[in-house]
């Protein structure tokens, strides 16, 4: 198949200050898929070698998040609540009233505020990549962090917004309130997680930046939890273009198993009857 999925609608969204560009790929029916993309990055950063085999079979919605790419910015720090709360404007906006949600690393901990704050449009949850507390992550990161500054960004995500937007003062912008965001990540309340009813499927990488035994705990925690773990690092399991080997024979395999996840019918589990 080609390798790529051009979008059949693309534009801006009107929401709460900002103008949201979003994509949609894929079937007119079903219940959509909403793609979540990581921090620092775009639709084509995080999701382009995984995104065509979903749009195979389903309605897919990618957005860019508040300063990212193609999105414009407000005078306001950069946030996953906040952009919770645009991804929901955005689905009113586009009058769809359930999606599943799937995010990656930073885009997962937007996602799980949609699942927090907006819990009505959430039918199901792929939360890839991160984490919900600070201790979840390798200590390695939060180095990375204290040291982070344009001068050292990964290359490859400065040229990917510069190619779908020139501005160079908000690529930095951008970088900038990323690193805070991050530099200053709020530990999510286990009792939030609780309360949170989606199924939700924890995916990580054997060798992510996500501790193993964090994704371990999620699914303790959060009621309708399962766990996937893939070979890799962080993203090489969907064949992210910063991180990773672009010619990977991951993303059909990771595309697969999400949805099955998605298409799964829940069935309350039964021990089988002695003979």
């Amino acid at each position: 198949m080609n390798a790529q999925s051009e979008p059949q609608e693309s534009g801006h969204a009107p929401v709460n200050g900002i103008r949201m560009y979003y994509e949609l790929h894929g079937r007119e029916t079903g219940v959509p898929l909403v793609l979540l993309h990581g921090g620092g990055s775009t639709i084509d950063v995080t999701f382009s070698k995984v995104l065509p085999f979903f749009a195979e079979n389903r309605r897919v919605i990618a957005v860019e998040e508040q300063g990212h790419g193609r999105t414009t910015d407000r005078d306001a720090p950069v946030t996953f609540e906040t952009s919770a709360d645009d991804v929901a404007a955005l689905l009113r906006h586009l009058k769809v009233e359930q999606a599943d949600i799937f995010g990656f690393s930073n885009g997962a901990s937007v996602a799980l505020q949609v699942a927090i704050r907006h819990p009505q449009l959430v039918r199901k949850l792929v939360f890839a990549s991160s984490f919900t507390k600070r201790e979840g992550a390798k200590p390695e990161l939060w180095e990375f962090m204290r040291q982070a500054d344009f001068s050292n960004m990964p290359q490859p995500l400065k040229d990917a917004f510069l190619r779908v937007n020139p501005d160079e003062q908000q690529l930095r912008t951008m970088h900038d309130k990323d690193a805070e965001r991050m530099r200053n990540f709020p530990d999510v309340p286990d009792e939030q997680l609780s309360k949170i009813e989606a199924p939700t499927l924890i995916m990580l990488g054997d060798q992510d930046i996500v501790k193993p035994e964090h994704g371990i705990e999620l699914t303790r925690l959060l009621p309708n939890a399962r766990l996937l773990i893939l070979p890799g690092g962080h993203g090489d399991y969907m064949g992210e273009l910063v991180m990773t080997r672009q010619d990977n024979a991951y993303p059909r395999l990771t595309a697969g198993l999400v949805e099955a996840f998605l298409d799964e019918l829940p069935q309350p589990f039964t021990f089988p009857e002695d003979n």
